[in-house]
């Protein structure tokens, strides 16, 4: 582990390798916070790395094998609706995104976060890098994470779907869509829906 003054003065021109880390799932009112982090292989180079918010479905789903195949290192971690709840979303993506750097295989000399803070958990465990602002339509590295996190957390809503079918989380992923309001005024709350966000808790306090 590098001390702290190695760490402020490391510079991504130093790394050799490099990983990129994203979240999917942060305005959601239902389901897990995802994240990933992919440390890519630059002799096997994949077309069409994008923010996944461009891609559409299928696209991702190809990419998504893609870069499973080809990088050096992935993984898929979460934070769950009761870190959610307890943390706030922003400190359960940071969790989350801690997680999936920790769970590579191979250590990244560099991380690349998306957004605009970087995990501090991250820094404590000697993981030098940066946050980068809209970083997943910028780094490769960013985007191949923001699409195995973006299908990732879409199969756990299909899912989640089978088990609550009224309320339709395979077509709005856990939005805050009007089908999803009128499903909640009708059904109710889950347990997988997050009580801290506003709309749930109205909700919760409505059918009181």
């Amino acid at each position: 582990m590098m001390d702290n003054l190695d760490f402020f003065m490391m510079d991504v021109s130093d790394a050799r390798i490099i990983c990129g880390t994203d979240e999917a799932g942060r305005g959601p009112l239902a389901g897990e916070v995802y994240a990933a982090a992919v440390i890519l292989d630059a002799s096997q180079p994949i077309v069409g790395l994008n923010d996944s918010k461009k891609l559409t479905s299928r696209k991702r789903d190809v990419l998504f094998d893609e870069i499973k195949n080809k990088s050096i290192a992935w993984s898929i971690a979460t934070a769950s609706v009761a870190e959610i709840d307890e943390l706030n979303i922003l400190q359960a993506s940071l969790l989350a995104m801690t997680r999936a750097v920790e769970a590579l295989h191979t250590r990244p000399e560099w991380v690349w976060v998306d957004g605009n803070q970087y995990p501090k958990l991250l820094q404590a465990s000697g993981y030098a890098g940066k946050a980068l602002v809209q970083g997943d339509a910028l780094e490769p590295c960013i985007s191949a994470a923001s699409i195995l996190a973006k299908v990732a957390r879409d199969a756990s809503l299909d899912a989640l779907h089978i088990e609550f079918p009224m309320y339709g989380f395979n077509q709005h992923k856990g939005y805050p869509t009007a089908q999803h309001m009128a499903a909640i005024a009708e059904h109710g709350v889950t347990p997988h829906h997050r009580r801290s966000f506003a709309p749930v808790r109205r909700a919760l306090e409505q059918r009181a």
